[in-house]
Order: structure tokens, then sequence, then C-alpha cells
């Protein structure tokens, strides 16, 4: 069961969640994530995701330089989809999921 799972489950179906699931474990956790949003320039970005104000919208251009193209190929061939799919659904998903799991404006321990 992935930190996402029953959160998210409800709010963006079993797809979505496994993606995201999967996401995360390949990055070794969650705050690896935000290490990588901020090393590559979208620190900010992920900041408001995680706070308890507006979200920023990311395109799924920016979550190929965030992530960098080699995870999101990865990701892409575990799930079966092209690439640009994973990005875009990370692009529209990711954002309200990082929300869900931080409603305190801070990442879980």
């Amino acid at each position: 069961m992935g930190m996402f799972d029953g959160i998210l489950g409800g709010v963006f179906g079993a797809g979505a969640t496994t993606l995201l699931n999967s996401f995360i474990e390949k990055q070794g956790g969650l705050q690896n994530v935000v290490s990588q949003f901020q090393k590559n320039g979208f620190g900010d970005t992920m900041k408001s995701w995680i706070s308890q104000g507006q979200n920023l919208t990311i395109t799924a251009d920016q979550i190929h330089q965030a992530l960098g193209s080699d995870t999101v190929k990865a990701l892409a061939a575990k799930m079966g989809l092209p690439a640009d799919k994973i990005a875009e659904m990370l692009a529209q998903h990711l954002p309200q999921a990082i929300d869900k799991v931080t409603p305190d404006g801070k990442l879980p321990s």
C-alpha cells in the first residue's frame, strides 16, 4: 500500500493513484521528490503544493525538466504508457496529490 492509496484513491481513481505511488516509490520517498524539484529549479512550485496557499501549475515539459527525462521514461515503461502521457498525468495530478498529503503545510514524516 502506497502513501497515496487511502488519501487519493477515491479522488483520482486507481490508475492515477498507482502512478503516483510508483513515482514516489521510484524516487525513494516524498522528501527526495521535493529535493529533486528544488535542485532543478522548481522549488517554488513544489513549495506552493506543500503550503496551505494556492497551488502553482506545472506543465508536462516542466515535469520532464524537474524530474529528468530518464525518470519519466522509466516510470512510463513501468506503467506501460508513453512518457509524454506520464508527464501529462503527473502535471495534472501531482500538485493536488502533494497538497492532499501535506494538509498542515508540512511533509509527512
